[in-house]
C-alpha cells in the first residue's frame, strides 16, 4: 500500500533540491480523474490505499542553489477537513520540515508559487485557507517576511478578488501578498540554475520550475500540478477534475512527458505518493514511472 512521501532530496552537482512534506489528501480516484473508472484503477492498484483511495502528497520544495535559499509552493498549512465524496486534507508540517534542514522561515529568500489553488499556498500567511477559516479573520502577516513571492501575472489577474474555494483566500492569501507579489515570466531565471518554465492549462499562469546545477548534465522539472499521480505518466489522458482549460492541460502533459523520456531529465511531482523524484521510461507497449529511491 503506497503512504504519501516523506523527507526526500535529489542534488544536481553543489544544487540540492529537497521535498518538505506539509500534510497529505486521500482522494476518490474516479472523482478527481473524471475520465477513469474502477476498471482503469485495478489495474494501478498499487497506487491505491486499502480504502480504495489515492492518497496525495502535499508539501514544499526546497531548493537551495549557491547561497540562495528557495520554497516551491507552500503546502496547505494547518487544516484538516473533509470534501464529502471527494477528499480529505490534512496539513501543517512544513515548518517543522524546514527546522529539520536547519532552517527558519526568515532564512528563505524567495518563495515561487507553480500556481495559486488552496493546497499550495496554505503557509503564506498564519492563517491557513480553508473551510473553517472564520469570515473576518486578519492574518498577522507573510510566513516568510523576508522572502520575495513570485507568480505568473496570468495566475494572480485570474484570482484576483475571487474568492473560490479551490483558489486562494482573499484574506489569508490575496491580501498578505497585495504590494508584495511579483511577476515572472517563461524563460526567466530566479536563481542560479532555477528556471521558469510556463506549463498552462491546470490554471492559466501554471508554470513549472527547470533545475540544474554547476557540474552535472542532468536537469530535474518541478512539475506542480502538470501531473498529479504517477498514474499519469501512462495514462496521461486523465485530466484532473480542477483543470481550468482541460484540452490544454492535456497538451501540456503530453508534451512535457516527450521531454523527460529523456534519461538525463528527472521530475518532481509534489502530490506524487511513495516517491516525488523519479523518470519517465520511454514506452515499449506505454511508458512507465521509475522512481528516484
Amino acid at each position: 500500500m503506497v503512504l504519501p512521501a516523506s523527507r526526500a532530496q535529489v542534488r544536481l552537482g553543489r544544487t540540492s533540491v529537497t521535498f518538505l512534506p506539509d500534510g497529505h489528501a486521500r482522494v476518490v480516484p474516479t472523482a478527481v480523474f473524471p475520465a477513469s473508472d474502477p476498471t482503469g484503477w485495478a489495474t494501478h492498484s498499487e497506487f491505491l490505499d486499502a480504502d480504495g483511495r489515492l492518497p496525495i502528497s502535499i508539501g514544499s520544495f526546497l531548493v537551495r542553489a549557491d547561497d540562495r535559499v528557495v520554497l516551491v509552493d507552500l503546502g496547505l498549512g494547518e487544516v484538516d477537513f473533509d470534501v464529502p465524496g471527494l477528499a480529505s486534507f490534512k496539513g501543517g508540517g512544513l515548518l517543522r520540515s524546514l527546522a529539520a534542514e536547519g532552517l527558519t522561515p526568515d532564512d528563505v529568500d524567495t518563495v515561487v508559487y507553480t500556481h495559486l489553488h488552496h493546497d499550495h499556498v496554505g503557509w503564506t500567511s498564519d492563517l491557513a485557507p480553508g473551510p473553517a477559516l472564520p469570515a473576518g479573520s486578519t492574518p498577522g502577516g507573510l510566513t516568510f517576511a523576508n522572502a520575495r513571492h513570485l507568480v505568473a501575472e496570468a495566475e494572480w489577474r485570474h484570482w484576483k478578488g475571487t474568492a473560490e474555494t479551490i483558489g486562494p483566500d482573499p484574506a489569508a492569501v490575496q491580501g498578505p501578498l497585495a504590494g508584495r507579489i511579483e511577476f515572472v515570466e517563461d524563460g526567466e531565471d530566479i536563481a542560479p540554475g532555477v528556471r521558469v518554465r510556463a506549463t498552462p492549462g491546470h490554471t492559466p499562469g501554471h508554470q513549472s520550475l527547470v533545475v540544474t546545477g554547476p557540474g552535472d548534465d542532468r536537469r530535474l522539472i518541478i512539475l506542480g500540478d502538470v501531473m498529479h499521480c504517477q498514474v499519469q505518466v501512462a495514462e496521461s489522458g486523465w485530466g484532473f477534475l480542477f483543470d481550468d482549460a482541460p484540452a490544454e492541460a492535456a497538451a501540456t502533459r503530453e508534451s512535457l512527458l516527450a521531454e523527460l523520456e529523456d534519461e538525463r531529465t528527472l521530475l518532481a511531482g509534489g502530490h506524487f505518493a511513495g516517491h516525488v523524484f523519479g523518470r519517465v521510461l520511454p514506452p515499449v507497449a506505454r511508458r512507465a514511472w521509475s522512481s528516484a529511491a
